[in-house]
């Protein structure tokens, strides 16, 4: 793994948001090497660059949204994840990636970040919803189980589920059916 200095990275946006230019600059430094790995691993060609660019643009732009409380990796990576999404989509260029616990590590990333953006997500549905969708799909209990725990039927847990799923994907972006 590439030794990227993450706590230097938040106390240099910091500083940043405070108004120090010359720490806004070494971050923008410090963070292009990791940019470029980050898109490298996920996309084939030349087009790693312009994300680079297009990310840390974005980060001029929003870094005003920057809590400087919350730890910084998660929060650039959700902005370099949502440049890539949109690189994609307007592309029209599916891409693969491999899910397995080295890609987080070797971008420096937390294991417990898709956690959190579930997390995240969850919370934008009914409470009901959420529970139910969770002690299925999360906790990985059955149908029958989940019913039981819930004082639903079987069938009312399956619809809870499908709609839930459906508006998850559309929260994310994703067209299409659900995939259960």
């Amino acid at each position: 793994m590439a030794p990227y200095n993450i706590s230097e990275w938040q106390a240099l946006m910091r500083s940043a948001q405070a108004g120090d230019a010359a720490a806004y600059r070494s971050l923008l430094e410090a963070l292009r090497p990791w940019l470029v790995a980050y898109f490298r691993r996920r996309l084939m060609g030349s087009d790693g660059e312009d994300l680079v660019q297009m990310t840390l643009l974005s980060l001029h732009e929003k870094r005003n949204t920057y809590d400087s409380g919350s730890p910084f990796l998660p929060w650039i990576a959700a902005v370099a994840r949502h440049k890539l999404i949109d690189f994609v989509r307007k592309s029209g260029r599916h891409i693969h990636v491999e899910l397995n616990e080295e890609l987080g590590l070797e971008d420096g990333m937390q294991p417990d970040l898709a956690a959190r953006d579930v997390a995240v997500l969850l919370a934008q549905l009914p409470k009901d919803q959420a529970r139910i969708i969770k002690l299925h799909k999360l906790d990985g209990l059955s149908v029958e189980e989940v019913a039981g725990q819930t004082g639903k039927s079987a069938s009312a847990v399956k619809v809870t589920v499908h709609r839930g799923l459906k508006k998850l994907q559309s929260l994310v972006g994703i067209k299409g059916g659900v995939n259960e």
